[in-house]
């Protein structure tokens, strides 16, 4: 009996314990149906288990956690939770309210019952494919969340490693507010609905996306309910329901809606797509209705701007807020 106790405190203490890790650090390691979560103590205030052992691993950061010296710390002055390991039946669920950091070092995960990622947080969530590894999520059935990756916040993909998503539910990848794509290698095997499903707006900067067997779009960008913002120099904040492709390459393939959707503008001034203009589809005058009432604007049919219309054809012109169809013979 005494061995069976001191072999249970064991693995409590291994599944949960404060570390001499790096500082302002989260390490969990999925093992089948168990995971060893280790915070770092100088942050060990601030994150609460509330999973035990389980492989569904629940984090709740503090809300009164103000932050890092970003100087001394870290480059943004936040908890950094690196995710390693494999499990066909985990899930990753970090609540908070305050700005994050994950990594996935080799991470191969599976959620039957819903998102394998679940980030809860309204924040800005910085999602690093760490070099040389290749990470793989897959979602189950999920019927009060949109993704495998499920973000309450805005998401910015980034890193010189391999993401593999599949969305057996709805989209694969899901961001309540906006997504910005650098570096990484992200592969959607397939989904059930859009591959990559966004509000406020979608910007690839960098790096490669290969969609396949997407349900519905490859891409689709919403304008968020309470437009606030238009365009802005560095994006921050910004809510247009526009679609942004500055570099990187875009390979969208075998999909029922179009390659990319967006309720704003397509805004495509790099890159490399395997799709033409006849694959994309936007409702530009939506984003427009900030526009100067005097400001004339043209669009073909697909809903992609035009310099001016040509000698035949229908055409919407848009002048401020409204919309007129126009044809020209």
């Amino acid at each position: 009996m005494k061995r069976k106790l001191l072999t249970m405190l064991a693995i409590v203490v291994s599944t949960c314990s404060i570390s001499a890790i790096d500082a302002n650090t989260v390490e969990v390691k999925f093992n089948g149906n168990t995971a060893t979560v280790t915070i770092a103590s100088n942050i060990s205030a601030y994150v609460k288990v509330a999973s035990g052992t389980s492989s569904h691993v629940k984090l709740v950061q503090a809300e009164n956690f103000a932050g890092i010296d970003a100087n001394v710390d870290n480059e943004d002055g936040e908890i950094i939770y690196v995710l390693s390991g494999t499990s066909n039946d985990g899930e990753f669920y970090l609540e908070g309210a305050f700005k994050c950091s994950v990594e996935l070092n080799g991470l191969t995960l599976t959620n039957p019952s819903g998102p394998a990622i679940n980030l809860q947080n309204g924040k800005r969530c910085s999602v690093t494919a760490k070099k040389g590894t290749t990470s793989t999520l897959v979602d189950g059935a999920n019927a009060d969340f949109n993704g495998a990756y499920h973000c309450k916040g805005h998401t910015k993909f980034k890193g010189k490693g391999t993401l593999n998503v599949t969305g057996n539910s709805k989209h694969a990848v899901y961001s309540k507010e906006y997504i910005e794509i650098k570096n990484l290698t992200l592969n959607i095997t397939s989904s059930v609905k859009d591959a990559i499903h966004c509000k406020e707006y979608f910007l690839m900067e960098s790096g490669t996306v290969n969609i396949n067997s997407a349900g519905e779009d490859g891409v689709q960008v919403e304008l968020a309910n309470d437009p606030e913002t238009g365009i802005i120099a560095d994006h921050e904040d910004e809510n247009t329901g526009n679609f942004y492709m500055e570099g990187g390459t875009l390979t969208i393939s075998s999909y029922t809606g179009k390659a990319v959707k967006a309720d704003g503008e397509l805004k495509i001034t790099g890159g490399k797509r395997s799709f033409s203009d006849n694959d994309m589809q936007a409702y530009a005058g939506i984003a427009d209705q900030w526009a100067d009432a005097d400001a004339v604007s043209y669009y073909d049919l697909n809903g992609l701007r035009i310099s001016q219309p040509k000698l035949r054809g229908i055409y919407i012109e848009r002048r401020g807020s409204k919309s007129f169809k126009r044809i020209m013979r």
